[in-house]
């Protein structure tokens, strides 16, 4: 271990977050590890951040940038929605982050999802990548761990999918994000948003499922000392 480390030099940061629309609604999931380098700050960060009461937004990057913007542009849609007399639309709120993102570029480090539900457009994710560009999409990944499920989304989304559906492709997608990459880990929280309202789903690392290689989890070193070792060969 290199002790000499220079503690003012960039950090390697990464995550999962993913938003994804259905017929009616939008899922939001995102895994809760928080990387500084190598070193794990958090294990069960909440990344999924509400703004209004029907939109909410993922966060990658730094926490500290993602987590200003997200209470800056939650004070401003209170103010919006006081004096418009009723809530802000998603379209509204995503375009209130890609404004702060955008005119603060050069010293945030962050991407964003926005997600929500509103009685105009129903169902709406939002991409705002590093640098502050808007992306309307029917489906939205970010952070480290999205290098590994671009081909799996373009396999498994499809326009039309249930709740149900949408919720099990969003918690297979950080699953197999955390299996691949080592900045994502932790347990997966789902926000479900819809005219219903929202609903908030807790899955923890022993309910996801395992992928190639992963081991089975286990609550103690001793289960791992006492398992039956494998036959001696014979020679």
């Amino acid at each position: 271990m290199d002790l000499n480390m220079d503690l003012n030099a960039p950090h390697s940061m990464g995550t999962t977050i993913i938003g994804v629309t259905y017929d009616g609604g939008v899922v939001l999931g995102a895994d809760s590890r928080t990387s500084t380098g190598v070193y794990v700050a958090n294990r069960a960060s909440d990344k999924i951040t509400k703004l209004t009461d029907n939109v909410y937004v993922c966060r990658s990057g730094s926490a500290a940038d993602s987590q200003i913007v997200s209470d800056y542009v939650r004070h401003f849609l209170h103010q919006h929605t006081i004096q418009l007399g009723q809530p802000a639309t998603v379209k509204v709120a995503a375009n209130l982050v890609r404004l702060l993102a955008y005119n603060n570029k050069d010293m945030l480090q962050t991407g964003l999802i926005v997600g929500g539900w509103d009685k105009y457009n129903g169902g709406r994710i939002y991409g705002i990548p590093l640098g502050g560009t808007i992306i309307e999409q029917p489906f939205a990944i970010g952070g480290s761990g999205s290098s590994y499920l671009y081909g799996f989304f373009d396999q498994a989304w499809r326009e039309g999918m249930t709740r149900e559906e949408a919720e099990q492709l969003v918690v297979k997608a950080v699953s197999l994000a955390i299996a691949r990459d080592g900045a994502s880990g932790g347990v997966v929280r789902t926000v479900t948003i819809n005219s219903e309202g929202v609903a908030r789903k807790f899955y923890p690392g022993d309910q996801l499922p395992l992928w190639h290689e992963e081991l089975e989890p286990k609550n103690s070193l001793l289960d791992v000392l006492n398992a039956s070792s494998p036959e001696p060969m014979n020679v």
